[in-house]
């Protein structure tokens, strides 16, 4: 798979104890590459981190973004081929009370990880994860192309926007010209689910946490519609572009953004999403939206026609696989009792590559 890129490879994940920084560093163990992370403590308790974390890092480093000189430190001894970073404040409610937190982590931060690479003059891909709410979200049915003009509501919608401009303004300035330093690219995703999540303000976490307490799943917005994907879908299309980029110049066009969403067949409203789960895990929901809440889009997604073109990337799971395995996966944990998280989170990986050699997706070839 990737070409076999990954093997033996020492790769560097920023926000390994997050849930898609787990789950991508999970992924890359198995490829038989060396991971490293840099992150600070998990968020929260329980997490994906712990299911894991004593047989798939390489080393570790506890470290907060925003401060660059411990950046600088914690990056040395990693001497990545390749890099993805993850680190953020991921939750959009949490902006609205921790904005400069958000702007400093998500922005700030990001800037702060490429001048740590621009200074050790790292010749290794950086892969930069932010948000398909990086763009100015008009609340209309078209997909947003990766060249619509960037924007945000809310303090994490600009926070992601500005880490794409701070992305592409280190590449253009310091990483293109320069031979001793490596390319530059961004992703974004659609609303990712997956098994592992636990933060608050999330539907499938705040599901769960009710269905495991016998309540009904509070529902703020349930006609809110999202482009829901499965975590490993993303993460297929993160891992692909850094093993395409690491082959190509830096004039590539491979150097820039990125859309990995779902099919648009996956676009469906909150409410839907909650009927899928509880086919899964029986339950109740209720309606607990409220006057005068934060403003949260109604409407959002994504073109992945550039990916297909240049990747020849594809989702692989449908909506009601990805619902399916994301629900199997906190069953297994907080019912069936499952002492071995790891083995079934390996196995769902497995199981997703399946899906993707039956459709002949060139990052699954053998």
């Amino acid at each position: 798979m990737f070409n076999s890129f990954y093997r033996n490879k020492r790769v560097l994940v920023t926000g390994h104890t997050g849930f898609k920084g787990g789950w991508l560093s999970l992924w890359l163990w198995k490829l038989g590459a060396r991971v490293w992370g840099i992150s600070l403590p998990p968020p929260t308790t329980p997490n994906l981190y712990d299911t894991f974390r004593t047989e798939v890092f390489s080393g570790e480093a506890e470290c907060d973004i925003r401060n660059l000189d411990r950046l600088i430190a914690a990056l040395k001894p990693a001497q990545p081929d390749i890099i993805f970073h993850l680190a953020a404040q991921p939750i959009v409610r949490r902006s609205y009370e921790e904005p400069l937190e958000t702007f400093q982590t998500n922005a700030l931060g990001t800037a702060n990880l490429l001048e740590a690479v621009r200074r050790a003059a790292l010749p290794c891909p950086v892969i930069v994860i932010t948000s398909d709410k990086c763009y100015e979200n008009r609340e209309w049915e078209y997909a947003y192309r990766e060249t619509d003009p960037l924007g945000g509501h809310d303090v994490y919608s600009m926070s992601k926007a500005a880490a794409e401009l701070v992305a592409n303004a280190w590449h253009r300035s310091f990483f293109r010209p320069n031979p001793k330093l490596g390319p530059v690219a961004t992703a974004r995703a659609g609303n990712v689910i997956g098994g592992g999540d636990y933060a608050q303000d999330r539907i499938v976490p705040d599901g769960v946490r009710a269905l495991v307490d016998k309540q009904p799943i509070p529902v703020r917005n349930p006609s809110a519609i999202r482009p829901w994907q499965h975590v490993l879908e993303c993460i297929s299309g993160y891992l692909w572009l850094g093993a395409r980029l690491a082959a190509q110049p830096k004039t590539s066009p491979l150097a820039s953004s990125f859309n990995f969403g779902p099919e648009p067949s996956a676009r469906q409203p909150v409410r839907r999403l909650v009927e899928e789960i509880l086919l899964s895990w029986p339950g109740e929901w209720k309606d607990a939206s409220a006057p005068g809440s934060p403003h949260e889009a109604m409407l959002l997604s994504l073109s992945i026609e550039k990916a297909g073109a240049l990747l020849n990337w594809y989702p692989a799971w449908d909506f009601k696989e990805a619902v399916r395995r994301s629900v199997l996966w906190y069953y297994q944990r907080h019912v069936t009792g499952d002492p071995k998280m790891l083995d079934f989170s390996s196995s769902q990986i497995d199981g997703y590559v399946e899906a993707a050699q039956h459709k002949n997706l060139d990052w699954a070839k053998e």
